[in-house]
């Protein structure tokens, strides 16, 4: 009987069939090793990638059973049929080997590491092999108490980690079980969340209709345990989450209710809760009261949230029912199936229609006006919230007018919600038309708003509100005009946010001009087409440009301001000019530049104001082409263009500062290409406005409103990289010559002073200071000149050309502020005759003191303005050079050089003294001349301190020659002693006198009441009947609220100002005696003249009292070197008693490091442009007593 065919070889193709001869069973076994076969799970060098595809398994379990079988195949028919086989088993392994890998995709190979374990890798449930995102981080705990506690809502929330959807669905499985004890837990809850450990039981849960008189028995144990932080109002950083969480509680727990149809089949629910929490919302106590708010408004979203989804899900289906209607086969089953849907929606929409109204009407009607401002913002963004989740309930006038009453709160948070919540609203351009009713009632509270809020913050806010009110077309012309009016406004914040708005009132003019002139069309004819590279050239731009002069001039609510200059000199007592304000123009300017795009491009701005445009009115109606109409749309009035200079000025300025920011990164760093950048742009610009600037005070030169702007453009010319470019020196000259051209023509202050801050800026710069001086001693030989001409005529024709005399007066003491005037005023030209009194024989510091001197009696109202103004402008002069001999004087000190001749200053002292005592009450020339008195005291009593460094220096320089010493403190001691000088009692007497005047006149024009007079000589003494304070309520009658309000601040401004002048003599002890009267008199009524008073003479203040005011660092332990340095102090003040005086101020406040002295001329315009090194190494032991700027 033949052998059997194992399974193996009937299923191998390969293997032949087993010979049936009877000499197959005595043929001998095959030599070949025999191996079990190895299984695939236990291959430890199989590759676990090969189990990762599905694809790849089945093909190479195929072929590692073929491999078996040949393997197991255990008799052949003889020797030579065995061989075949081993070479068949070889190349059925090595077509395996190398047919892997070819056939398994590459690109899904996996990046597993090599692993010999034999364990299948488990597929995770995302496909592929990005990683599943990390579990949420467990909440921290609230406090302590939390973690102790075994179970409670509370601790299920802000303890264990859980979401609010968990919490919120494992609250319903338990009030599904026991509704008593659910509500019961979720009731302490809310207690606990108020801040206290009361609780309510089953009892008071079974009964509602008790739940008020058990809520007023935990307020009295609220109340007991004086609880005043709750975790609502908490600045804990644990509680920094805590009303997130609470409100995302209650707002899952209406939602998951309403997946699990409890909320509408145990209508209990949302009742038992509305019971506890709405009454809870009404307590005396904030925190219950706060608390219950917030989880009523959650709630309240909530319930919005599952409106609108069911609101949604109703016309989804009713879509349905219609599509379905509309089919040619009706499935009246399924129709019937929608019309029941639809009915259960219904239901239970109008349930939650009704839990909204039962919430809102207990709880929001009565919160949104608490009187907690919190407690009003939330509600305010409540309402907002549901008028954004639900529009078809909450978008309504019915629930819109609670947004519009609240825009009159006193709060400004809840002012400024309640703009935020109504801005979002008009974004939606879809639901404008909801809008209508409600902008037609508010809009003038709007306005209002904008115009006069309190906080700038808001005002922005509802500019910007505005801004989309406008853009849907429901704001009222009128309304327009009056918020494009705050282009002037005072705050920056209003401007910058007004600024867009006034852009949309400029377009709204270009198309308008537009379209009369025919169109683009015509205005393509009348322009032709634009290079733009020229600049001078007629463009469309021009027309915008008009368009915004006129807008600014419309706009410009002060009716005659149209040059925005300072007042004039007898509106004010101070000598000394004050930093430069900008004008209500240049303000607005650059607002403009923020928010017209073509301002940026400055250059067309230039070209279009030094465009001639005279060819358009000269032609009249003769024509009327395109072109001609095109240029008599584009004239500008003088207030136009002076307004269009400011805007000109400002770009230029917004240009180079925007070219500088742009130089640093957003990391603080700079970079070559940019800095290069940087440099083409000024080059570029400084380029420009030197061709610029001539041309333009060519054209509005003669103009001194224009002129005064167009030379504020010279302050931002870069004379630095205009010589770096190595120009020809003619073009800087020229544009100097074209400055003193201004300075000698005009008359104007606001010109004077912008020609003299032009020179200084031209005097800053080294390279260019031989060309610069030449044109400054031309100045000076121009107008000293016509000085000693208009005396001469004075003596011979006794003065018939005052006019004259005041602008020549007035263009040296401007001249004096920027250049060093001390040659020139003790200069004397000699004439041909013998007289040493003639007019040219003196020198002009000499005139300028007869000037003062010069009074008058029987003159004409204007004659007597022209020679205050001479007299004035004489002071101030003279107050200029006396400062530049001091400044001369400390610099020989400090640096050891000898003195050759020191200053008579006494000529100077007793001509203020004699106008003083000839000038009555508060008159301007008075006044002027009692602050020059005490300026000039204050000026060389600072000497003092310089004096004795000098000293002390020469002492410690041992290379000094010695018989330089003795000259150097002989120098030293006459300075002290000849021009340090204290103010006689009379004069003290004289200044207290018109201190007390300007004191009573502030108090009369500001309705202050001062304290009684006190039997001192200086308030009995008699005032003159003729003075120039008047009663108010006379002057009431002829003058304006305004002109009245003018009048308060001038003469508030007076009083603080000789006040200011008079606390710097005391400080320096040139004014005071030993019973300190003045020093008494000033404080007397320190608390009842306004807060700019009491600040001015809160430096007279002790010591101790003034370092109350700023809190100081604690100071460290005395250590032993601090006591020996406090014996040393103790020694020192043993040696001198006068050394103590003048330095006690500074060693008993260590806060105050500058002398008070320091501070009053510090910001004057005499700047130092000789200096060497060696002045600056001594800036440090003069700057205690320096009292003159830089």
């Amino acid at each position: 009987m033949p052998a059997r065919l194992s399974s193996m070889e009937l299923s191998d193709p390969i293997t032949p069939p087993a010979s049936s001869s009877p000499n197959d069973t005595t043929r001998r076994k095959s030599g070949r090793v025999r191996h079990n076969p190895v299984l695939l799970n236990h291959d430890p060098n199989a590759s676990i990638g090969s189990y990762t595809s599905g694809k790849r398994k089945r093909a190479d379990t195929l072929d590692q059973a073929q491999l078996i079988g040949s393997m197991g195949e255990e008799t052949s028919s003889n020797e030579e049929d065995g061989d075949p086989d081993d070479e068949e088993i070889k190349e059925e392994r090595r077509k395996t080997r190398y047919k892997k890998p070819s056939e398994k995709p590459a690109a899904k190979k996996p990046k597993t590491a090599k692993s010999k374990s034999t364990i299948l890798p488990v597929r995770p449930a995302i496909n592929g092999v990005q990683k599943p995102p990390k579990p949420r981080r467990p909440r921290t705990q609230v406090n302590a108490a939390i973690s102790d506690e075994e179970a409670g809502l509370f601790a299920e929330l802000f303890a264990q980690g859980h979401t609010v959807e968990g919490v919120a669905a494992e609250w319903i499985t338990r009030y599904n079980e026991h509704n008593a004890n659910a509500m019961c837990e979720l009731i302490n809850f809310v207690l606990k969340c108020t801040g206290c450990d009361l609780k309510v039981d089953m009892h008071d849960i079974e009964d509602p209709d008790n739940a008020a008189s058990k809520l007023d028995d935990l307020h009295q144990e609220y109340v007991s345990k004086n609880i005043t932080d709750y975790p609502l109002i908490s600045r804990n950083k644990a509680y920094s989450s805590f009303r997130a969480t609470l409100t995302g509680f209650f707002f899952a727990l209406i939602s998951t209710a309403h997946a699990a149809g409890v909320l509408y089949t145990d209508l209990a629910l949302i009742e038992n809760i509305e019971v506890w929490v709405s009454t809870m919302s009404s307590a005396a106590i904030r925190p219950f009261r706060h608390t219950a708010t917030v989880i009523s408004l959650a709630m309240e979203s909530g319930l919005c949230s599952v409106y609108s989804s069911l609101a949604d899900s109703t016309a989804k289906t009713v879509r349905q029912m219609e599509g379905e209607q509309k089919k040619k086969t009706v499935n009246k089953e399924r129709i019937a199936s929608l019309q029941k849907k639809i009915a259960e929606e219904e239901r239970r929409s109008g349930s939650v229609n009704d839990m909204m109204e039962n919430i809102f009407n207990a709880v929001y009607v009565h919160r949104y006006r608490d009187v907690d401002p919190k407690i009003r913002v939330d509600c305010v963004t409540a309402l907002g919230g549901w008028i954004t989740t639900a529009p078809d309930k909450y978008f309504t006038p019915a629930y819109l007018r609670y947004l519009g009453w609240v825009l009159s709160d006193t709060s400004a948070p809840t002012r400024a919600e309640v703009v935020k919540q109504l801005s979002k609203l008009y974004k939606r351009k879809e639901d404008v038309a909801r809008l209508r009713a409600f902008t037609e009632k508010f809009s003038p509270r709007f306005v209002e708003m904008a115009i006069r809020d309190a906080e700038p913050n808001i005002r922005a806010a509802v500019i910007g509100m505005l801004d989309l009110i406008r853009d849907t077309g429901l704001l009222e012309p009128n309304d327009i005009d009056s918020i494009g009016r705050l282009i002037f406004d005072s705050e920056q914040k209003v401007r910058k946010a007004v600024a867009g708005f006034f852009a949309k009132n400029i377009d709204d003019s270009y198309d308008a001009v537009i379209e009369d002139l025919g169109g683009e069309e015509a205005m393509a004819e009348a322009i032709g087409e634009e290079d733009p590279d020229d600049f001078d050239m007629p463009r469309r731009a021009w027309l915008k440009f008009k368009c915004l002069a006129e807008n600014l001039q419309s706009y410009s609510s002060q009716e005659g301001d149209d040059e925005g200059t300072a007042p004039t000199l007898p509106e004010t007592i101070g000598v000394l000019p004050g930093s430069a304000v900008e004008s209500r123009f240049a303000l607005a300017a650059q607002a403009v530049y923020g928010g017209v795009s073509e301002v940026k491009d400055w250059e067309l701005l230039a070209g279009y104001l030094l465009y001639d445009n005279s060819p358009a009115t000269s032609n009249g109606n003769a024509s009327e082409s395109p072109e001609t109409l095109f240029r008599k749309s584009c004239l500008l009035n003088e207030f136009e263009e002076m307004l269009l200079l400011e805007v000109l000025k400002e770009a230029v300025k917004q240009r180079l500062l925007e070219a500088v920011e742009s130089e640093i990164d957003k990391k603080g760093k700079k970079s070559k290409v940019r800095s290069e950048e940087v440099r083409e742009i000024q080059e570029s610009i400084a380029l420009h406005l030197a061709q610029v600037i001539p041309r333009l005070l060519r054209k509005f030169g003669t103009n001194p409103t224009t002129a005064a702007v167009v030379l504020q453009l010279e302050h931002v010319l870069n004379l630095e990289i205009f010589e770096e470019l190595r120009q020809d020196s003619t073009t800087y000259a020229s544009l100097l010559d074209d400055i003193n051209k201004q300075f000698l023509t005009h008359v104007d202050e606001g010109v004077l002073a912008e020609a003299s801050n032009a020179i200084l800026h031209a005097r800053s710069y080294e390279d260019l200071e031989e060309v610069t001086e030449g044109k400054i001693q031309e100045l000076w030989s121009d107008t000293i000149s016509t000085l000693r001409l208009h005396v001469s005529s004075r003596k011979s024709e006794e003065m018939t050309d005052l006019v004259d005399l005041c602008n020549t007066v007035s263009r040296i003491s401007h001249l004096a502020s920027v250049a060093d005037c001390i040659g020139v005023f003790e200069s004397q030209e000699r004439s041909s005759s013998k007289m040493s009194n003639t007019p040219s024989a003196i020198s002009p510091a000499k005139i300028l003191t007869e000037l003062i001197h010069n009074e008058y009696a029987d003159v004409d109202e204007e004659e007597k303005e022209q020679r205050d103004e001479i007299i004035t402008g004489s002071i101030k002069a003279l107050l200029f050079y006396h400062m530049w001999i001091v400044r001369s004087l400390k610099i020989s000190l400090a640096t050891d050089t000898p003195t050759l001749k020191l200053p008579d200053w006494e000529s100077f002292a007793s001509a203020l003294l004699s106008l003083m005592q000839s000038r009555s009450g508060t008159d301007p020339v008075r006044l002027a001349a009692t602050g020059a008195y005490l300026d000039v005291h204050i000026l060389f009593a600072s000497l003092k301190a310089i004096t004795s460094d000098a000293n002390h220096q020469s002492t410690r320089q041992i290379t000094t020659p010695p018989n330089k010493q003795p000259q150097h403190r002989s120098s030293a001691d006459e300075v002290r002693s000849s021009l340090v000088r204290p103010i006689t009692r009379e004069a003290q007497s004289l200044i207290l006198t018109i201190f007390v005047a300007a004191e009573k006149q502030h108090a009369r024009r500001s309705r202050r009441k001062l304290e009684a007079a006190s039997d001192d000589a200086i308030d009995s003494a008699p005032e003159d009947p003729e003075s120039d304070i008047e009663d108010d309520e006379d002057e009431d009658e002829d003058t304006t609220s305004e002109q009245v309000r003018t009048q308060q601040l001038l003469a508030e401004k007076q009083l603080c100002e000789l006040a200011g002048k008079m606390v710097l003599a005391v400080l320096g002890h040139v004014l005071e005696d030993e019973g300190q009267r003045v020093r008494r008199r000033l404080l007397r009524n320190k608390m009842r003249l306004g807060p700019n008073f009491k600040e001015v003479l809160a430096y007279l203040d002790e010591p101790k009292a003034r370092s109350k005011a700023k809190p100081k660092p604690k100071a460290p332990k005395a250590k032993v070197g601090d006591t020996v340095k406090a014996k040393a102090k103790s020694a020192k003040k043993a040696k001198s008693k006068e050394v103590v005086e003048v330095s006690s101020e500074e060693e008993s406040d260590g806060e105050e490091e500058d002398d008070p002295l320091g501070a009053e001329l510090a910001d004057d315009r005499i700047e130092d442009v000789e200096g060497d090194d060696k002045e600056k190494r001594h800036e440090k032991d003069v700057d205690d007593d320096e009292i003159m700027g830089d």
